[in-house]
């Protein structure tokens, strides 16, 4: 069965949430959203922070604040002095993640590989030969977990792999439908979202203890969740529902409120 997933159609980050977090006080959220970016206070109050993208899917900071997305076949840069076109000729980036050195770890769904740019915009290949890689997310040691699932939609067939720094791999957690978005928490337990077959039946989010034990943290069996994912410095949780153009903030304890209208796919918080 074809999986339903397409970048650029799905709406999960507020057209295409992404989370981003921002300082520990006061974290805007920032959401890909249609073909805009836009911003969120922790009130909710929402504002637009970059217009006329094509498709705008992941998002990601760096540590000086910079912020990088996906967008159809590029990756851009958006500083306080605006917009640049960091990388192109990519084939669907979809999740980023950027390590503690600067550097830009891009996930390729078209090509099945995941890129590393350093932070002067260098490529080079970190990993290939994967079948639709999606979310990706860093721990504290500096290895990339990797969601893996973009073709087809069926139980057993998605992987979260996990890369060492220099790029070994190993299969970190199996048989998910179609596992997306990827989030650590401050305590480093490991949060994934399993979007669930077409009809969005089996979708969870999932959450992995630092040893690697994983539990059900919520059954999205009432709304349509996913692809992105985030978590603030309070390790509140943020998902979009693209059936109903919401995102929602969930306690750590798992209760549910709507924290903004709005249609997404990637999501993320502003350091």
């Amino acid at each position: 069965m074809k999986k339903r997933y397409t970048p650029f159609t799905r709406a999960v980050c507020l057209g295409a949430i992404v989370i981003v977090c921002c300082s520990a006080t006061a974290q805007n959220l920032f959401v890909s959203a249609g073909s805009d970016i836009d911003t969120y206070t922790p009130a909710g109050v929402r504002s637009t922070f970059a217009l006329g993208l094509t498709g705008p899917q992941g998002l990601a900071f760096d540590r000086a604040g910079n912020l990088f997305v996906a967008d159809s076949d590029a990756i851009y840069k958006f500083t306080p002095n605006g917009r640049s076109t960091f990388a192109s000729g990519l084939r669907g980036p979809l999740g980023l993640a950027c390590d503690k050195a600067g550097n830009l770890f891009a996930a390729d769904s078209g090509s099945g590989n995941i890129y590393k740019f350093t932070s002067g915009g260098v490529r080079s290949t970190f990993a290939s030969g994967l079948d639709g890689p999606v979310g990706l997310a860093l721990d504290g040691a500096g290895n990339l977990f990797v969601t893996d699932s973009l073709d087809v939609v069926g139980p057993g067939h998605g992987h979260v792999y996990k890369f060492t720094p220099v790029g070994v791999r190993t299969t970190f957690a199996a048989g998910f439908i179609s596992p997306e978005g990827l989030a650590f928490d401050s305590a480093g337990n490991l949060f994934l979202v399993d979007g669930g077959d077409i009809d969005g039946l089996g979708a969870a989010i999932y959450k992995f203890s630092p040893a690697g034990s994983r539990s059900t943290f919520v059954l999205a069996n009432t709304f349509c969740i996913g692809p992105g994912l985030a978590i603030d410095s309070a390790n509140n949780l943020f998902v979009p529902d693209w059936c109903f153009g919401k995102i929602y903030k969930f306690t750590p304890g798992g209760a549910r409120t709507t924290f903004a209208q709005s249609g997404a796919n990637f999501l993320a918080f502003q350091p």
